[in-house]
């Protein structure tokens, strides 16, 4: 009989790679992958309720014993593209390394998201073998497009609003079980999003006649794009403490050695340098006290030895939460400051409301993890960087979390949407024993 880890790995080695471009998706993919869900989890699929949403996306209904509003567990089973020279082990292969706790399974898409989905379902599986049933009734929601475009989960959402359903809490990818992130902070924390940033792009353009480059102009339209880039990297956001990091930072305190439990504690009086020293610890830290703005793609000339007529850059900004697309335009023309360069916004995001991190759905959050992740492990707010697809489900709950249930190291995060992504074996395990004391707490 195959294991959980055997189910895992079967469902890895199929590639659901999204882009952004439908036409490049195979599709056929996506059909094999929902296909082998039903064959892999036949008591779920016998007792839940499933929908395909927007073609590919799924929605299934676990109805509890009473009324009352659900709990949604959210994850998605597209992933990024790879680059098969850049991996030690083949991206789909889903190859077992190591023994006993040192093990891995490496593969796209291990923690970034079929690691959470595939602990959901070996979680409700085992859940509807023992004969449980929930009270109030659960919904699966799993996107097929999150890497992309969100429709699958946007279009979910327009569902159970219809329906006039309130989630009384949502639980989607995001924060997890880190250590070292903070400084002087030794606990495990578990990092949970009660907020995300938004997410916007800037296309930033410098236009010219154009001709042959023997003959360039003094400020060609690459020069003053290359400008304007310099000067945008020359004027960063500035920097502050949001109500979700003041928590998580208030959170932790008691847990810092130091001084710096009482610097933290005191973030009425420190919070303008507490912002300056997380700011310059490093891009994660940095990327929770202030708005982001990187280039990310340019484009110039046709060839080699031609002038560029348009010279074009894409500028991906990560909102903090407060901050605002028109303001975040409005601070991009300031610091080029060069009416000469166009600027255009599309595929904007605003940050997502708060979620508190008080009350009856953070405390079935807070007591799966310490019941399951470690007693010593912290529970704490925090900002999500990234943009997931919980951002929809803001419009019908106000209680929407992201959290992934694993210990990862930070060579495993800088392994996401990178070469050599993995999860350790033991870390994915306690993740579905995570999703289970969830649930069993409805």
């Amino acid at each position: 009989m195959a294991s959980s880890t055997d189910r895992f790995r079967e469902l890895l080695r199929i590639p659901t790679v999204s882009h952004v471009d439908p036409a490049l998706v195979e599709w056929a993919r996506f059909d094999e992958f929902t296909a082998a869900l039903e064959r892999l989890y036949p008591l779920t699929h016998g007792v839940l309720v499933r929908e395909i949403v927007a073609d590919h996306s799924l929605l299934l209904r676990w109805t509890g014993s009473a009324a009352g509003d659900p709990l949604v567990l959210m994850a998605h089973f597209d992933v990024v593209p790879v680059i098969e020279s850049e991996w030690a082990h083949g991206p789909f292969d889903a190859e077992l390394i190591g023994e006993g706790g040192a093990a891995e399974i490496h593969a796209r898409g291990a923690i970034d998201d079929k690691g959470a989905l595939v602990a959901i379902l070996e979680a409700v599986e085992s859940l509807v073998a023992s004969g449980f049933t929930p009270q109030r009734d659960v919904y699966l929601s799993f996107g097929h497009d999150e890497e992309t475009a969100g429709g699958g989960a946007r279009a979910i959402v327009g569902l159970l609003a219809e329906r006039g359903i309130r989630p009384a809490l949502v639980l989607d990818e995001g924060g997890a079980v880190v250590e070292g992130v903070l400084p002087a902070v030794a606990a495990p924390t578990a990092m949970i999003g009660v907020a995300e940033r938004g997410v916007m792009t800037v296309l930033l353009t410098a236009r010219e006649a154009g001709g042959h480059a023997s003959t360039p102009p003094a400020l060609p339209a690459t020069v003053r794009l290359a400008r304007a880039i310099d000067r945008l990297h020359r004027h960063p956001f500035p920097r502050r403490i949001t109500p979700p990091v003041r928590a998580m930072l208030a959170t932790v305190a008691p847990h810092a050695s130091g001084p710096l439990r009482s610097v933290f504690g005191s973030l009425a009086v420190t919070g303008p340098a507490v912002a300056a020293a997380l700011s310059a610890l490093g891009p994660e830290t940095n990327a929770i006290v202030r708005t982001t703005a990187v280039v990310t793609e340019l484009s110039g000339a046709p060839g080699e030895n031609v002038l560029a007529t348009t010279a074009r850059a894409s500028v991906n900004i990560r909102l903090l939460t407060g901050d605002s697309v028109d303001g975040a335009v409005a601070h991009v023309r300031r610091a080029i400051a060069d009416p000469g360069i166009e600027v255009a916004v599309r595929h904007t995001s605003e940050p997502s409301p708060v979620s508190p991190w008080r009350g009856e759905a953070w405390r079935r959050i807070a007591a799966a993890v310490r019941g399951t992740l470690g007693g010593d492990v912290v529970p704490t707010p925090y900002l999500q960087l990234g943009a997931s697809d919980s951002r929809w489900f803001t419009a019908i709950s106000a209680h929407v979390y992201r959290f992934t249930p694993f210990a990862i190291s930070r060579a495993e995060r800088d392994a996401l949407h990178a070469h050599d992504e993995r999860i350790r074996v033991t870390s994915w395990l306690r993740g579905i024993d995570f999703y289970r004391a969830l649930i069993a707490a409805g």
